[in-house]
């Protein structure tokens, strides 16, 4: 658990809300801003809020994570395919689209860290209506899951999170620290939809040969926002000795949702 000796900040320490009034709800200011992230997303299929984390709130995070991640994180390592599934119907387990590639990473878990300052923007009222405002969605809820509602992931030198698919229809994350080098966020929007898994156009990227493809380069204390169910995605090597630092927030458009104990023991090593 995190050390609780500091007294606990206020969201106007943690989050710059004077350049991002998400305190504002209905407010020109604030309307302004839900109108630009959905302009970003039509556009780009993401919308970056950089600097949206104060510094210091991010040196307080990662000073208490950093012992956290270096004593209670799972190491997740795997050889998996794009859709982190064992099988997919309709395809033969030769089929390119189902290539296996490598993830290493270091990731804690929500009920490790539940006074943190990840955990406080992730449960902060007004971060939920803002964000279900840019998705346009009547709400949010956040994840009923223990483990996979919020999480925090470390990659360290030599390290990397590999193509997927996400579950829900966004992803919504902040990143904490950046590496020294590496660790770009490298993205294929809308390679599938709901009604056209595209097989070939995901064998086609994991040979390396879609044009598409393009990378981002992301400042600690940035919220990126993306369509992470249909847009493929991964994080590129790290590289040198300062870890890439990174908190994954999972809402749903509805209440319960919940892995199963396969799916947790396979990305956190342990079910509950």
């Amino acid at each position: 658990m995190l050390a609780s000796a500091m007294e606990n900040p206020t969201m106007r320490q943690i989050l710059d809300l004077d350049r991002y009034p998400l305190d504002r709800p209905g407010t020109p200011v604030w309307s302004a801003l839900v109108e630009m992230c959905r302009a970003d997303l039509a556009k780009d299929g993401m919308y970056n809020l950089e600097g949206l984390v104060r510094p210091e709130a991010l040196t307080r995070a990662v000073a208490e994570l950093q012992t956290v991640l270096d004593t209670l994180s799972f190491t997740h390592k795997r050889q998996h395919n794009i859709y982190f599934k064992k099988e997919v119907p309709g395809l033969s387990p030769d089929h390119p689209a189902l290539r296996t590639t490598q993830t290493i990473n270091h990731t804690v878990c929500y009920d490790q860290i539940p006074n943190s300052v990840p955990a406080w923007i992730y449960e902060w009222p007004s971060f939920i209506v803002f964000l279900a405002a840019t998705m346009q969605k009547e709400t949010l809820f956040p994840m009923r899951d223990p483990l996979a509602r919020l999480n925090v992931m470390a990659y360290r030198d030599g390290e990397a999170l590999n193509w997927h698919f996400d579950r829900s229809e966004f992803t919504t994350t902040i990143l904490l620290q950046a590496p020294d080098e590496g660790g770009d966020f490298v993205y294929r929007s809308d390679l599938r939809s709901d009604s056209d898994p595209n097989y070939e156009g995901v064998a086609k990227l994991l040979e390396g040969r879609d044009p598409e493809v393009k990378s981002l380069k992301l400042a600690a204390g940035t919220l990126n926002v993306f369509r992470g169910k249909n847009t493929a995605h991964k994080v590129s090597t790290v590289k040198g000795a300062r870890e890439r630092i990174i908190t994954v927030f999972s809402y749903f458009d509805r209440p319960g949702v919940k892995f199963t104990a396969e799916e947790q023991i396979g990305f956190y090593g342990r079910a509950v």
